[in-house]
């Protein structure tokens, strides 16, 4: 029987998501220094944080509605580009599950890949140019086999950004130097991923 899950599981997810990017808040400021604005830890902290706090005071009844709430807020409270692109993530993947209250993985993995093209037409991002969707491109598609594969090929994805140069957003103008160094934005999203598969753990689901 095909797993299937709530509103609840996403609002565990998101708090759970909000002490992940506050615990490695500043590793992602860190890495944004070498190649950004030095202030993207900060950013997702506060957006994230904020997050948390909407959901909790007032919690949506259904999964894409609890999405859609968390993607208006980071797009209302986080600066700089992390803010519309992870709130564009979020709100297109509520939209996508609907009003339906509840969706098995497959379904989840369905609507984070609408949720991703919307991220890759905002930014005008693909897969190699040393961004977010570097990470998120892999780990939907491991999502169709598994929460662990969806973190696996996200952690995978961060990490591979290392030798590429960067072709998107503010890393772009670097040029040649942006070479070396992980990019931030794949790497939060790695620990979204890592973090959604941790919540699925502690639900016995795979």
């Amino acid at each position: 029987m095909t797993e299937t899950f709530g509103a609840e599981f996403l609002l565990r997810w998101l708090a759970a998501v909000a002490e992940a990017v506050e615990r490695e808040a500043e590793r992602l400021t860190e890495l944004d220094s070498a190649i950004g604005d030095a202030d993207h830890g900060a950013n997702l902290k506060r957006g994230f944080a904020s997050v948390a706090e909407t959901l909790a005071k007032e919690p949506p009844s259904t999964p894409g509605a609890v999405l859609t709430t968390a993607g208006r807020q980071l797009i209302s409270t986080v600066g700089g580009a992390s803010g519309p692109l992870y709130g564009t993530l979020l709100r297109r993947t509520g939209k996508a599950l609907g009003e339906d209250e509840r969706f098995d993985r497959a379904r989840l993995a369905e609507a984070l890949g609408a949720g991703v093209a919307a991220v890759s037409q905002l930014g005008g991002a693909q897969v190699g140019d040393k961004t977010m969707l570097d990470a998120l491109v892999p780990a939907v598609e491991g999502l169709r086999t598994s929460f662990g594969a969806a973190s696996a090929a996200a952690g995978e994805g961060a990490v591979g950004t290392v030798p590429l140069r960067a072709r998107k957003g503010r890393a772009s103008y670097l040029g040649e130097r942006s070479v070396g160094h992980q990019d931030p934005g794949a790497t939060s999203s790695a620990l979204l991923f890592s973090t959604l598969a941790g919540t699925a753990r502690t639900e016995g689901a795979s």
